[in-house]
């Protein structure tokens, strides 16, 4: 992917525990290069990025001989930190978003507001403590680093499902139709999206 091309924010981030890159394009294609070493970290920031139709590469490493933690959280920051350069003032954005995906028996529902007041509300739980070698409570972990660093409102939830894998597939690809919505064009007309005149 050629992240040259106009549009794309990139981030870069490099401690003693990870080193990450993302390059993120909203309004893209759906376009997704994954490479974190977390091999279903990988396939959910696909489903991601193809529901969202954004372009985006992730690029990490790190001590994943600990365990995941790390990196999961790491790749949480240095995507909110994309999506919070890309919000920019927020004029023009519709600034909300809502969506419900089913994945089989599981349904997610995830709302966003670009709101710069960064703050997540996480309701789902799993019914195992890992799927594979993942654990599953780092998907809260990620959502808390993205919607931090981003600085927007993240509610996500889960009111049923019975396959672990599909619940959290289903959160992946609301976040990434909800977040599309948020940042589509506002139809009603430019200017920033606030009664205060700013984010």
């Amino acid at each position: 992917m050629d992240t040259s091309e106009p549009g794309f924010f990139e981030i870069e981030r490099a401690t003693r525990e990870t080193r990450v890159r993302a390059a993120l394009k909203i309004g893209g294609a759906g376009r997704a290069e994954m490479a974190t070493g977390i091999g279903f970290l990988d396939h959910m920031l696909t489903l991601f990025a193809v529901h969202g139709r954004f372009d985006l590469l992730v690029a990490a490493s790190g001590d994943t001989h600990v365990d995941f933690h790390h990196t999961v959280e790491d790749v949480g920051i240095v995507l909110g930190d994309a999506f919070g350069k890309a919000i920019g003032d927020g004029a023009g954005l519709s600034r909300y978003g809502h969506a419900v995906v089913p994945m089989d028996e599981a349904l997610a529902e995830v709302s966003v507001d670009l709101s710069r007041r960064p703050f997540l509300v996480f309701d789902a739980a799993f019914a195992g403590e890992r799927i594979g070698d993942f654990d599953t409570q780092l998907f809260e972990e990620f959502f808390r680093a993205l919607a931090h660093r981003a600085g927007i409102t993240l509610h996500v939830r889960v009111p049923y499902g019975k396959n672990d894998h599909h619940r959290i597939e289903a959160v992946f690809k609301a976040a990434g139709r909800a977040l599309s919505l948020a940042f589509a064009p506002d139809p009603r007309g430019g200017g920033v999206p606030s009664s205060k005149g700013v984010l």
